[in-house]
């Protein structure tokens, strides 16, 4: 088969259509694993040597910040030390939440979540000030950083995407995991207007972002399942969910003339949520935790026109060759025959993986090509 240029491999994959090879490339790996792997001899330019032979980027996202795991606020909240109790601190983070962490450390454990930054619709109303959709720092630079973009993009027939904070993550960050179950109930007017301001902000994102260039997906960080199946009730996602995502989605669509996929992001066993984003034009998902049950040949199966992203389990990748390759052997001849997929780890490589056993892995990824 003649070569592909990265972009040109992921539409193919996008339209379950033979590829030249498989998409290389990583979900990403803990800074803690890249230190692991430079005790062990990864060398510092391992990038220039695409030491783990990653393909260069088709993938190519918008340069323009409307959240991830947390809302995007402009400006953010002061990151600072609030006091400090023995080996711990009371910190608060830049999305205004107060935190108790390890003194000194940041990363590696769950953080216990004191308090967030929305309880009621006055302190609400403060918080939106700094998600309005109006702000011209908001929008500063965007038009000079899309043209780059397009630059880039272009020689490879680059696939664009536009990531921004899903709904679940966006109210979980601001109201707290827990307390938002009670919401749903008690205060269901503070969620609504919660997620008008989340409409907002990224309509407005979305529609001065197709103005200078089209999408080809709408990108949501969800993580809405934990290891048995849903947090909220599907009664609850299409209630307070569901209408803000359609709006996005039909009016994103209603302004340029190609397709632009939805595809979203979640941990967990997401194969209740599969049949349910469905619902609103769900194309493809990513990253298919196995811990939490998620075998990418069976979901595959029972889900044939899903495109799928992951399902590589991180905790096989440390035990060693023989069972990377049963691992993999298990997954690649049924995926590459059913197409629409592409490896990576079901999550951050952790670094209880060695560099030897990453190296074997990817490895073991391009010799399937050949």
């Amino acid at each position: 088969m003649t070569s592909m240029s990265p972009g040109q491999r992921l539409r193919a994959i996008y339209d379950f259509k033979p590829v030249d090879h498989l998409p290389r490339g990583e979900f990403y790996s803990w800074e803690e694993a890249l230190e692991r792997w430079k005790t062990e001899g990864l060398p510092d330019d391992w990038r220039a040597q695409n030491l783990f032979q990653y393909d260069p980027p088709g993938r190519f996202s918008v340069p323009l910040n409307l959240g991830w795991c947390e809302p995007p606020f402009i400006p953010t909240f002061e990151s600072r030390v609030i006091r400090v109790e023995g080996e711990e601190e009371i910190i608060q983070d830049a999305t205004g939440r107060h935190l108790r962490v390890f003194k000194g450390r940041r990363h590696g454990f769950m953080p216990d979540y004191i308090r967030h930054p929305v309880t009621n619709l006055a302190e609400w109303k403060a918080v939106s000030e700094r998600l309005d959709p109006h702000s011209p720092a908001r929008w500063a630079g965007l038009s000079d950083r899309l043209h780059l973009m397009r630059r880039e993009a272009e020689p490879v027939d680059g696939l664009i995407s536009q990531q921004l904070v899903g709904g679940y993550m966006y109210l979980r960050a601001l109201i707290g995991p827990e307390d938002l179950l009670y919401k749903f109930y008690d205060d269901p007017d503070l969620v609504r207007a919660c997620m008008t301001g989340w409409l907002n902000i990224m309509d407005e994102g979305v529609r001065r972002t197709q103005e200078l260039i089209e999408l080809d997906e709408i990108f949501l960080a969800e993580d809405i399942c934990y290891n048995h199946g849903l947090l909220v009730s599907p009664d609850i996602m299409r209630h307070f969910l569901f209408p803000a995502y359609s709006a996005l989605l039909k009016k994103a669509q209603k302004r340029q003339e190609r397709k632009i996929h939805f595809k979203v992001d979640t941990d967990g066993d997401c194969r209740p949520s599969i049949p349910l984003y469905r619902e609103l034009g769900l194309t493809a998902m990513v990253p298919f935790e196995v811990a939490s049950h998620c075998d990418v040949v069976t979901i595959g199966r029972d889900f044939p026109w899903l495109i799928m992203g992951g399902g590589i389990d991180k905790r096989i990748l440390a035990k060693g060759p023989a069972a990377i390759d049963a691992h993999l052997k298990h997954i690649l001849p049924v995926m590459v025959k059913r197409s629409g997929y592409w490896p990576t780890c079901d999550h951050g490589v952790p670094n209880d993986v060695s560099l030897a056993n990453y190296l074997h892995y990817r490895q073991c990824i391009v010799a399937w090509d050949h």
